[in-house]
């Protein structure tokens, strides 16, 4: 009995962070209200609070829910030692834009997240929050391209803060094109062409070098 009510519980939750995701993505995040996620959703704001403190922790719970199998294919390269670190990356990457674009929830998180969001407050949890996941992401790749550099797979010399400065962002500007005119480019079928266009500029960038 108390297996089901945990099953229970858990079904109540998706079905909350769904509803969540369907009226942020509709209504922006600072028009949206928990009255509106509960009204979505068929639940009462009581069940709201049964499972989240307030609107930015039901906020930051949707935007995990994507991220998080993100995060540990990420990390699960990085903590193996594997003798392909550049490999590694590029799968992720190339991976994180093809399912951006099949997966209905990840599309719908990050086209919040880059147009439906406005973050004028740097003491906003879900501001604090989101640079906190933005900053780990990149500090994942920067680590990666840390151990290319260590096996040989990148220059020495490189500057591998602003490599990964400039890989994340070709990455992020990728997809946010492909949201904002998805009829532009085919996303997922190009998609390792834009990964390996910006490992090519890792490898071979003069201006990604260590100033000496």
């Amino acid at each position: 009995m108390v297996r089901k009510t945990k099953e229970e519980a858990l079904e109540t939750r998706n079905h909350l962070l769904d509803a969540a995701e369907q009226v942020f993505h509709r209504a922006g995040y600072a028009r949206t209200t928990l009255e509106a996620v509960a009204e979505a959703a068929g639940l009462t704001r009581g069940a709201i609070y049964w499972h989240f403190k307030n609107k930015s922790d039901l906020f930051n719970a949707m935007c995990e829910r994507v991220r998080l199998p993100m995060e540990e294919l990420a990390a699960a390269g990085a903590a193996d030692g594997s003798g392909d670190p550049l490999g590694h990356l590029r799968k992720v990457c190339v991976y994180f834009l093809v399912h951006a674009v099949h997966d209905v929830h990840l599309r719908k998180v990050v086209d919040i997240l880059f147009f439906k969001c406005e973050f004028v407050d740097p003491e906003d949890p879900v501001y604090v929050r989101q640079q906190e996941a933005f900053l780990r992401g990149r500090g994942r790749i920067a680590a990666m391209m840390q151990q290319a550099v260590d096996k040989g797979q990148l220059a020495d010399d490189l500057d591998v803060e602003m490599a990964a400065v400039m890989f994340h962002a070709g990455i992020d500007g990728a997809l946010r094109n492909w949201l904002f005119a998805a009829e532009s480019f085919n996303l997922a079928g190009e998609a390792e062409r834009l990964v390996d266009a910006c490992l090519d500029a890792v490898r071979y960038a003069p201006s990604l070098r260590k100033k000496h």
